[in-house]
């Protein structure tokens, strides 16, 4: 029977925040107001570490700024972003790790918080094609439209949407044998407790507590 990896992406597979990254990278090359997007970035990012993120108010601040380009424009920036603001967070043992999983066979997915839009591009850095990343909607123009549709992939709704997933590819967890998680938060004990090999990876200190009740294998890569 086939295995599932399932990873979370911030501060488990990259070293960084990419939701907290974007909005510097846009303050960065002028595109937003710096001093209103530097303190509700700042806020949504210490509510978010707290476990008190209000999903709705964050993602209409968030994904404001992705309505004013296109497709193809939003694609140059994010090649410009990812090469300045990720791909130096990415460190040789998390490369390793999903290689590791790879090359054993294992089914391989993200689950993030994250949009998609950012998210989907440094997955396939990764050479992971299965992400599940908050959604968003598209408008008749192509472009998106500032709103997120079906169920936001935080805390218990990452449980939702790998469920949704499954679903979709006529399976469930038994369908596995071991299904890995692997995740940093807080946000994500929902997840973690769900599966049977979950693993912690640079854990905030709610985490490790947990994890190290548990017997759960920490791993750190900074």
């Amino acid at each position: 029977m086939k295995n599932l990896a399932i990873f979370d992406l911030d501060n488990t597979l990259i070293n960084t925040d990419s939701d907290h990254s974007w909005p510097q990278y846009l303050m960065k090359k002028g595109l937003v107001d710096v001093a209103y997007t530097e303190a509700q970035n700042e806020k949504f990012y210490r509510d978010y570490q707290n476990g008190c993120l209000n999903i709705d108010e964050f993602l209409k601040f968030h994904l404001a700024p992705l309505t004013r380009y296109s497709m193809e424009e939003l694609a140059d920036m994010h090649q410009e972003f990812m090469a300045e603001f990720i791909t130096p967070h990415i460190m040789p043992m998390q490369q390793m790790l999903v290689e590791s999983h790879r090359n054993a066979g294992d089914e391989l997915l993200v689950i993030s918080s994250t949009n998609e839009f950012i998210i989907t591009p440094i997955c396939r850095f990764f050479g992971i094609d299965n992400v599940i990343g908050t959604q968003l909607e598209i408008g008749a123009d192509n472009r998106y439209t500032g709103n997120y549709i079906g169920t936001p992939s935080l805390k218990e709704g990452k449980i939702t949407r790998l469920n949704e997933w499954l679903a979709a590819r006529g399976e469930t967890l038994a369908s596995y044998e071991k299904v890995y998680f692997y995740s940093d938060s807080k946000n994500d004990l929902p997840l973690l407790c769900h599966v049977n090999e979950p693993v912690a990876v640079n854990p905030d200190a709610e985490l490790e507590k947990e994890a190290l009740a548990k017997g759960w294998p920490v791993l750190n890569f900074k």
